[in-house]
C-alpha cells in the first residue's frame, strides 16, 4: 500500500518494504527523518537513530507528537502512511521546479476524466489533515478500517446518505402501530417451569412467525413479478420461444 510513495521518495526497496517487522521499520522512520522530513537538527537525532534501544518506542513516540501526527504509536499504518505523506510534500516543496511540468498530457487528460466522473477524486487523498479528517469520521461512526482513505469516505457518505439524512431520522423514528394479543389464548406447546419465561417465549414465537409472514409476503411478491415476466399467453412451443 506504500509502494508508489516509496518509489516517489526514492525508497531502496519500495516493493518489499514491511512496516510490520520491528527492525526494518527503525531503519525506515531513521532513513525517512534523515533523508526527507528533516525535522530535528542532525544533532538530535540520536535516539531516533539507536535503533536497538529499548526506550527507542518512546523517542519515536516523542517524534510523532513533534510532527504533530495525529495517529497513536499502535497505529502503525497509518502512522507511516501519514509520515509518506509529509514527506512527498516537503520532498515536493523542496524540487517545486523539477516537477511542476512533469505530467504527460495524456496523464492529465485522463486524471481530468476521472475526476469529472468522481467528485470525491478532486481531494487530495495524500493530504494529512484529510487522512486524520476521515479516520476520525470513521472512528465516530464505527466504520471499519480500509487501506485505501477514499473508500473510507464512500462509506461515510453512503452511511449518511442512507442512516442520516432528515428522511432517513423520520423513517426510522416511526413506530409501528400493532393490535394487542392475548397471550394465554397462544399455546406455547412446552413449558419451561417458569411463568415469565414462558411468557417470554411467547412473545419470542409471535414475533418469529411474523417475520415468518412478512417473507412470505415477500416471497409471493417476487413469484407474482416473475410470473408478470414469463406468462405471455402468446406462445409457440415448436419454436422454443416464450411471449412475441
Amino acid at each position: 500500500m506504500f509502494r508508489r510513495k516509496l518509489s516517489a521518495l526514492d525508497y531502496h526497496n519500495p516493493a518489499g518494504f514491511n512496516c510490520r517487522d520491528e527492525t526494518e521499520f527503525r531503519n525506515f522512520i531513521v532513513w525517512l527523518e534523515d533523508q526527507k522530513i528533516r525535522h530535528y537538527k542532525i544533532e538530535d537525532r540520536g535516539n531516533l537513530r539507536n535503533i536497538h534501544s529499548d526506550d527507542w518506542p518512546k523517542s519515536f513516540e516523542k517524534y510523532m507528537k513533534d510532527v504533530n501526527c495525529p495517529f497513536k504509536i499502535q497505529e502503525r499504518q497509518e502512522t507511516v502512511d501519514w509520515l509518506l505523506g509529509l514527506a512527498v510534500r516537503l520532498e515536493y516543496g523542496d524540487n517545486a521546479d523539477k516537477y511542476k511540468d512533469s505530467n504527460p498530457d495524456g496523464a492529465k487528460n485522463a486524471d481530468n476524466t476521472a475526476k469529472n466522473a468522481e467528485p470525491l477524486i478532486n481531494l487530495d487523498v495524500n493530504n494529512p489533515d484529510f487522512k486524520a479528517g476521515v479516520m476520525a469520521l470513521a472512528n465516530l461512526l464505527q466504520i471499519q478500517r480500509h487501506d485505501d482513505y477514499l473508500v473510507m469516505l464512500k462509506a461515510i457518505r453512503i452511511l449518511v446518505q442512507e442512516r442520516l439524512t432528515q428522511d432517513a431520522i423520520a423513517k426510522a423514528n416511526q413506530s409501528k402501530e400493532g393490535l394487542p394479543v392475548a397471550l394465554e389464548k397462544h399455546i406455547l406447546g412446552f413449558d419451561t417451569g417458569d411463568a415469565v419465561l414462558n411468557e417470554a417465549a411467547q412473545i419470542l414465537r409471535l414475533l418469529h412467525i411474523e417475520e415468518l409472514r412478512e417473507l412470505q409476503t415477500k416471497i409471493n411478491e417476487a413469484i407474482v413479478a416473475v410470473q408478470a415476466i414469463i406468462a405471455d399467453p402468446k406462445t409457440d412451443h415448436r419454436l422454443g420461444k416464450v411471449g412475441r
